[in-house]
């Protein structure tokens, strides 16, 4: 009995192992038939979805590259046959004048060479026909673009040279034209002279119809002479071998100088200075008091009127002989000792005895003492018509390191305007205010 159970229940196990097998593996079938399939299956068909995804993704960007690319490729083709047409049609009008036969073949030729690429590009574009190589046609029409700029930029250029050119010689021609009509002007001037027929402005001036433009007129005529005695007076300091650059330092100390020739500004301040000191005064008279008032009477203007008319009619010279002790004849020597320093007459002639002349009455004939003669007779003559104005005239000076401004001032130096803010280094014209008109005065700016 025993050798029969333990030959029996190995039997039975590997009936019942058998068993479980072929269970499992109906089970499989069954899954597989129902399509439900392993984990590992599904993750592999879930990464094959989405590497197509991507793929087609990556497709359409690459499309719409080569798309947008082609287009660049088209745009850049127009812009650079329309820098073409432009450069051949700079080239037609340049070759209209001088006429250039042959430039305007070409310049012709390249225009109907564009205009056809041009139709050819529209065609392309409508069509949709693609360009096989869009990145070497976007350098390609680069170069053309810059080579036809280039191009009109030559022509510009040519261009611009002669009308440099033309302007130059105009300017030749013009300016010669001037001097031969300066010189017919000299020439009638010194025939009206002569005659007597010459007239001025000035000459049959009433008291009632004076205004501020007469005023103007005379201060001109009254720089021109004061400028003039400055020039001598420079010449004098050149021949007595002066240090001109120390004798303007002494004056106006400091200031800086676009030229040199600047430097004769500073001696015009200085004789200004003296000539229109006390201007505002009757006379130029300080020995007295003088209370200012609103306005002229009738009488006192017609007095200085009278004045301005008699010793404008005569020479300095022969008015100071007729009329030694006169109010003009003291100004003149005043002004002159007070100019002339006695360093200075002595370094100009080595000696005083000019000094003494003066202070006796008595002008030598020296071309120093007729230009100081002549700039003063303008300066009392314009004292005298500034008193015939109803409203006198008020002189004004600016002021060292005050700002530049256009209503009250003009610059005798040009350059001093093209700095960001220049300030006054002194005054050399003094300004004029008649009612409600102002004379600007002139200054020197600097740095």
């Amino acid at each position: 009995m025993d050798l029969q159970m333990e030959t029996l229940k190995p039997v039975v196990v590997a009936s019942k192992g058998n068993k479980f097998r072929r269970t499992f593996a109906k089970v499989l079938n069954i899954h597989k038939l129902t399509g439900v399939a392993p984990e590992e299956e599904m993750k592999k068909k879930k990464f094959d979805s989405k590497n197509a995804k991507l793929s087609e993704s990556f497709y359409k960007l690459e499309e719409e590259y080569e798309r947008t690319l082609t287009l660049e490729a088209l745009l850049a083709k127009l812009f650079a046959t329309v820098s073409s047409i432009k450069a051949g049609y700079a080239q037609l009008q340049h070759s209209q004048s001088p006429y250039d036969a042959i430039g305007i073949q070409k310049a012709d030729n390249l225009v109907v060479s564009e205009l056809k690429t041009l139709s050819e590009l529209k065609q392309c574009f409508l069509k949709k026909q693609i360009d096989p190589n869009p990145e070497r046609t976007l350098v390609l029409a680069e170069i053309q673009e810059l080579r036809s700029l280039l191009k009109t930029y030559e022509i510009m250029g040519k261009k611009l040279e002669s009308q440099y050119k033309l302007k130059d010689s105009e300017t030749l021609f013009l300016g010669e034209k001037f001097e031969d009509l300066m010189k017919q002007n000299k020439l009638t001037e010194k025939r009206l002279n002569q005659s007597g027929q010459l007239c001025n402005p000035l000459d049959n001036l009433h008291l009632s119809a004076l205004n501020p433009t007469h005023f103007v007129a005379y201060l001109n005529h009254t720089v021109k002479s004061t400028r003039g005695f400055v020039k001598l007076m420079i010449e004098q300091m050149k021949l007595a071998k002066w240090d001109i650059s120390m004798a303007v330092n002494s004056i106006q100390p400091g200031v800086f100088y676009y030229k040199q020739d600047h430097k004769c500004f500073t001696f015009e301040h200085f004789v200004s200075n003296v000539m229109f000191e006390a201007f505002h005064l009757p006379h130029f008279s300080t020995s007295r008091s003088f209370k200012e008032k609103e306005k002229q009477s009738k009488t006192e203007r017609e007095v200085f009127f009278e004045r301005f008319k008699e010793l404008r009619s005569m020479k300095a010279k022969d008015y100071l002989k007729a009329r030694p002790k006169s109010r003009f004849a003291r100004f003149c020597r005043i002004k002159f000792l007070q100019l002339i320093h006695p360093k200075m007459e002595e370094a100009f002639f080595g000696h005083l005895h000019l000094r003494n002349q003066v202070s006796a009455g008595e002008f030598p004939e020296t071309s120093l003492c007729s230009g100081f003669l002549e700039m003063a007779k303008r300066v009392w003559l314009l004292h005298c018509l500034a008193f015939s104005f109803e409203r006198e005239a008020e002189i004004f000076r600016v002021p060292k390191g005050c700002r530049f401004s256009e209503v009250y001032m003009r610059s005798v130096a040009e350059e001093a305007l093209e700095e960001a803010e220049p300030r006054v280094a002194f005054t050399v014209v003094p300004g004029f205010k008649i009612g409600k008109a102002l004379i600007q005065c002139e200054v020197y700016l600097s740095v």
